[in-house]
């Protein structure tokens, strides 16, 4: 569970010390675009009010979003805790946790979460933006599918009383 719980927390921490840099420092808020590989990496401001894409922007969803990614957090902990899990299920569990976590400080500080790394490629332009905790969710969810579901269970299966159960195969 360290690893959960570290993983989490630097995944948290690099989050928000970009959204700093980025949205504070570099004054992104104000500038709204800033080049950084053109045409390919370019700094676009989004302030994302709804879920994935922008998506239900319109409504006023911020304290459901904010429980939603609390209760999907305390489900994966628990379920990652309960299982136990490889090295790289605990870590995908980390990076989908702290990733979640970033999202929700922004929500409770802003109204809305910072997304600012827009990325175009093969002379397609992208309209939308990301940031660190939207890749670290992706990739934790992903990890997730992958690393997980072998159904073996750590915990050790409970025991039978004696006399229950099926009955001993007996040859004559």
């Amino acid at each position: 569970m360290r690893l959960v719980f570290w993983t989490g927390f630097w995944v948290f921490l690099a989050d928000q010390a970009t959204k700093y840099v980025v949205v504070q420092w570099l004054d992104l808020a104000a500038r709204l675009r800033i080049d950084v590989l053109p045409p390919y990496l370019s700094f676009r401001m989004a302030w994302n009010r709804g879920v994935n894409f922008g998506l239900f922007s319109g409504a006023d969803m911020r304290w459901v979003l904010i429980g939603v990614a609390l209760a999907i957090s305390a489900v994966v902990l628990y379920w990652v805790w309960r299982d136990g899990g490889s090295r790289w299920a605990q870590a995908s569990a980390g990076l989908l946790i702290g990733g979640a976590l970033g999202n929700v400080v922004d929500r409770l500080l802003y109204g809305a979460v910072a997304d600012f790394l827009n990325m175009t490629c093969c002379g397609i332009e992208n309209p939308y933006a990301f940031n660190i905790a939207d890749i670290a969710i992706f990739a934790g969810a992903i990890g997730l599918i992958v690393f997980t579901g072998d159904g073996k269970s750590k915990r050790p299966a409970r025991r039978r009383p004696a006399g229950r159960g099926k009955p001993a195969n007996k040859t004559p």
